[in-house]
Parts: structure tokens; C-alpha cells; sequence
């Protein structure tokens, strides 16, 4: 599932400027391109007169993923009802384009196919309108082609340029983001003129060329780097890869008004940069003038340096259990000019210290990596979630600010208001929830898809050395 979320190494086991017209840039990229060709094939992809092979949706209608019991990829013609013409049930291959149609054989949806996957088919186009967008025209009917990727592609970047405008303080921003843009499996964060993508599909994956090849003409990017990392490569049945363009500079720097950031797009974690938090970053800063801020799970610095620089605060502090992530928050501090104590550390060992020190902070941040990678590790990725925020809560001063993240999908805000809820009595802290809030809106989310709402910021008041009690203990 495609949410976002980080997974940089920490104490906890792992997490724009417009620019003209550019050039197509140049195919292949260098070694290990898949094997199936990297263009859009019009028997597969919508651009032909034939129909795709068909799929039965047997439940599921309107959801982000279709899952191996919500559909039927080997339907008989009589499963299919008397509207079903026999000569035309093609087998679908993984990656193929595929009609998504009902036990009438009445056709209610096209999405991509992958049978070695537990999410079988990603939906691109829900035909009536319940479960997406509504119809048009006939066109609506049509196989997604050519057409509808470039029309996908010109309607996100249209959000990000000319309703967000975000190129008027930032040059690092989400452009596509999987499901909330109606492009399943694909994310894209530009950085300037580079392009940096993450794909999550391997039907995605087939038809990455043409994909990168028409969002550079359509943004003027020239460079691109694309990784499919282990855990979506393995669960799409297919081979981890990373690729670049020829020329594609390692790294870059993100502009967050007056903050720089380097990212590196080789040693960096997703994209290299976590757009996501933009926001936040910026919220940050109106609580920190003049006190002390510790920033936990840092990464390369984003939230501690801007507290300083933008912020005013007086001494701040962040910890990283990644190395490399703490190497470059230091080039990040020299960057902005700015005196930042980064510590490599594990980050409950690190709190535990802080406690036997006897340190309190005005402000503290924690963005953990994603402890709930899947429904399997909910109960324990919740403990840990719980047990970090046990160990900051006694560490905020009275009246400070502790602004606490969940970047797993699976948690839902109120599954995470309870954990800090019962985190902030063991810790024997008062708290009152002064705002929830969650990644910019260069990251929308779908009406239909409320659970791609990945991130949850929590901003806490922290009050006196005094346990809750249990008539707080109610849903917030």
C-alpha cells in the first residue's frame, strides 16, 4: 500500500521552481530495465479496439485495492451471466490492463492486474461514478489509454501549480500521490527539475518509461531517479530495483523559505526528503521561540533546524538512530548557518537518558518511522508507539508542546489518541490535544479512501506532574 510512510532506521526497527520545456529524456536508463518493453502496448493498455481480458468483481466495488477473494481472474462464461460472450474471456496476465465487470458481464471498472500479488487488481477508472469519478461522456467506457495517463498526469500537476502554487516557497513537493491522484502504485516527489519516484506496482513498473518520459515533457524535469525498494518488489512478485537517468545528480537541496535541506537521493530513505511534513515543519515554528527542543527520530534535521533557524528556539537537539541520516542533518545545519547538537542514537535508550539527567524540554517532536507495516505487527507496532510516548511525556516541561507522529496507515487517529491517551496516565502527565494534523495537501486523499490518511500529527499541551483521570479516558 502506497501511504507514504517512512521507514528510515531509528530506535525502532525500520524507516519547485517552474522550468521550461525539457527534452524527452533518454531510454533505457543504464542496466536491468524489466523485460517486458517500456512502452504502452495498445493490445494491453486501452489504445486498441479489442477489450481487455475481463475480471469478475465479486466484492470490493469503489475500493483503492482489490484483493484475491474480492475478485475471480478465471471466470466462466456462465458465472459471467448471459451478457458474457464467450470469445471474449483472454486470460489476464499479471500487468495487463483488465475490464473489471459484474455476474451480468455488464463492465463497472478498468484497473491493472497483477496475479502474483495479495492486492490483484490496483482500479483505475470506476465506470459509474460510485466509486470514483462520474462520468463525462462515453469516453468513461473506454479502456484508460494513452489519453487518460497524460490527462491524470496534467490534472495533479495542475493542483501543485496552479491551486497550491507551491513553487512560490518551496521547490520540493509531492506531484503524484498513488491513490489520491487517481494513479495507483506511483508516487513522485520533484525537486526542481529532478523527478524522484517511488513505485509500489509492477504493472507500474512495466510501464514506467512512457510514464517518466510524459511527466518529464509535461513538468520540464530533466533528471529522474525511480526505486522499487524490497517490501513492495517482493509483495508485487517482482525484483527490488533502483535506476536513474544518465546524468541524474545524487543529490539536491529542498527549499522550505528560508530552510535548505540536502537530500540525498541514493543514501535517503523513500524519496529522499519527507515532503509530508512541510506543514508541520512550518506550524513548528510558532512555538519555539526561546525554548529548548528536542527533536526524536530526526532524520536529516528537518523539524529541529527549523525551529532554530525559523523558529528562534534556544537550544535544540536531535536524535537518529541512522548514521548517514545524522551525517547529513549536520551538513544541514552548517548549511543553514545554525548551531544543532545531532546525536546518533537509539531513541529509547536516548529518552531514557534524558529522564536520569534529569532534562526537560519546552518542545518535543516525535516522528517515529512506521511501526505497523502490516496487520500482523499491529498489536506490537502500537506498544512501541505507546512506550516512546511513555518516555517523552515526563520530559516535556509543564505547558510545553509535544508534537507526536504516526505514519502507519493501519493506526487509525483514533486508535493513536488512545495509545497517547493511556501513554500520557502511565507517564502520570496531564495533556489537552490543542490540534490533529496530517501531510500537506500536495498529499490528497480520496473521499472513498479515508485510511490513505497515513499521517497523523498530534499537537499535545503537556501539563502537570499529575496522573489522568478516568473520566478523561474518553474518545477525543
Amino acid at each position: 500500500m502506497s501511504d507514504g510512510s517512512r521507514t528510515q532506521s531509528t530506535s525502532i526497527p525500520p524507516r519547485a521552481s517552474r522550468t521550461p520545456a525539457a527534452p524527452a529524456l533518454a531510454w533505457p536508463w543504464g542496466t536491468a530495465w524489466p523485460d517486458r518493453p517500456l512502452e504502452f502496448d495498445p493490445a494491453r493498455d486501452g489504445d486498441s479496439a479489442g477489450d481487455p481480458p475481463r475480471v469478475l468483481l465479486k466484492a470490493g466495488y469503489g475500493r483503492p485495492f482489490l484483493f484475491t477473494k474480492m475478485v475471480d481472474d478465471r471466470p466462466s462464461p456462465r458465472a459471467m451471466g448471459q451478457q458474457a460472450r464467450p470469445g471474449s474471456f483472454r486470460r489476464a496476465a499479471t500487468g495487463d490492463l483488465v475490464q473489471l465487470v459484474d455476474r451480468t458481464g455488464r463492465a463497472v471498472g478498468f484497473g491493472l492486474y497483477n496475479a502474483a500479488s495479495q492486492i490483484r487488481v490496483r482500479p483505475l477508472v470506476w465506470i459509474d461514478g460510485r466509486g470514483g469519478e462520474a462520468p463525462s461522456d462515453s469516453q468513461t467506457h473506454r479502456p484508460p489509454g494513452r489519453q487518460w495517463w497524460r490527462d491524470r498526469f496534467r490534472r495533479a500537476i495542475a493542483l501543485r501549480e496552479e491551486l497550491l502554487q507551491l513553487h512560490q516557497t518551496t521547490n520540493a513537493f509531492r506531484l503524484i500521490h498513488a491513490e489520491g491522484d487517481g494513479l495507483p502504485g506511483l508516487i513522485v516527489d520533484r525537486f526542481d527539475d529532478i523527478l524522484s519516484i517511488e513505485v509500489f506496482s509492477l504493472a507500474v513498473w512495466q510501464r514506467l518509461g512512457p510514464i517518466v518520459a510524459e511527466l518529464a515533457q509535461l513538468t520540464g524535469c530533466r533528471h529522474a531517479h525511480v526505486r522499487f525498494d524490497e517490501r513492495p518488489a517482493r509483495a508485487e512478485g517482482a525484483t527490488p530495483q533502483r535506476l536513474a537517468t544518465p546524468d541524474a545528480p545524487p543529490r539536491t537541496i529542498a527549499r522550505e523559505g528560508s530552510l535548505r535541506m540536502r537530500v540525498d537521493f541514493r543514501e535517503g530513505h523513500k524519496t529522499g526528503f519527507f515532503c509530508d511534513q512541510r506543514d508541520n515543519r512550518r506550524r513548528l515554528t510558532a512555538f519555539t521561540a526561546g525554548r529548548n527542543v528536542l527533536d526524536v527520530c530526526c532524520y536529516t534535521g528537518g523539524f529541529a533546524l527549523a525551529a532554530k533557524l525559523q523558529g528562534g528556539a534556544a537550544e535544540v537537539q536531535g536524535v537518529d538512530l541512522d548514521e548517514k541520516a545524522i551525517a547529513l542533518a549536520r551538513e544541514n545545519a552548517h548549511l543553514n548557518q545554525v548551531r544543532v547538537s545531532f546525536v546518533q542514537s537509539d531513541a529509547f535508550g536516548y529518552l531514557r537518558q534524558m529522564a536520569v539527567n534529569q532534562r526537560r524540554f519546552g518542545v518535543i517532536v516525535l516522528d517515529p518511522p512506521k511501526l505497523i507495516a502490516d496487520r500482523e505487527s499491529f498489536e506490537e507496532g502500537r506498544r512501541k508507539y505507546g512506550d516512546l510516548n511513555t518516555l517523552a511525556f515526563p520530559l516535556v516541561e509543564p505547558g510545553g508542546l509535544l508534537v507526536t507522529c504516526s505514519c502507519s496507515g493501519l493506526l487509525s487517529q483514533d486508535d493513536f489518541l488512545s495509545v497517547l491517551r493511556s501513554s500520557a496516565r502511565r507517564a502520570g502527565r496531564t495533556a489537552q490535544v490543542l490540534a490533529v494534523t496530517g501531510a500537506g495537501a500536495d498529499h490528497p486523499i480520496g473521499l472513498d479512501t479515508p485510511e490513505a490518511a497515513y499521517l497523523k500529527a498530534v499537537w499535545l499541551r503537556v501539563g502537570s506532574d499529575e496522573p489522568l483521570g478516568d473520566d478523561l479516558d474518553t474518545p477525543c
